[in-house]
Parts: structure tokens; C-alpha cells; sequence
């Protein structure tokens, strides 16, 4: 059974980072984000996105395969998913 991500953000390059934490809001009335994890580097591939190992957020390239997909019927990467199949 395939859940749904958390999160996804829509980006234009392939290339993202993700610190678990830079959408959290913040401001002169607001105490600095403590929740997040490491800074870590993902690279989009032919699937169209990737998802970050420790949020579980997803990276979604704008116009590639799996923009404007149903983010459930997407299997995981790591289950072995092709990028003709879905």
C-alpha cells in the first residue's frame, strides 16, 4: 500500500536541498525553528522526483514524469520503481 508524502515542494532544478526546517516560519515574533535534521543534498533522476530520507518530503520537477501525478500511485525509489511505469 502506497501512502501519499508529507510534503511536496515543486522545484525547477534538479538539484535541492533539504534541512527539514526551511519552511518552518519565522520572523521578529516567532523563536528560531529548532525542529529539522541535517542539510542534505538530493538529485532529481528520470523519475521526476526524490524524496528526502529523513522528512520524507518530495521533490517534484515541474513539467518531469511525476509532475501532476497522484503523489500515492508513485512507488518508492527504493521499491524498485520504473520510470516508464505507474
Amino acid at each position: 500500500m502506497n501512502t501519499a508524502p508529507p510534503e511536496i515542494v515543486k522545484v525547477e532544478t534538479k538539484r535541492v536541498w533539504c534541512d527539514g526546517a526551511s519552511d518552518i516560519r519565522g520572523g521578529p515574533n516567532y523563536r528560531p525553528a529548532a525542529l529539522g535534521h541535517p542539510k542534505v543534498y538530493l538529485e532529481i533522476d528520470e523519475h521526476g522526483y526524490v524524496d528526502c530520507g529523513y522528512c520524507d518530503r518530495r521533490f517534484v520537477m515541474i513539467g518531469g514524469p511525476a509532475d501532476g501525478v497522484d503523489p500515492a500511485s508513485l512507488r518508492d525509489i527504493s521499491e524498485g520503481a520504473d520510470p516508464g511505469h505507474r
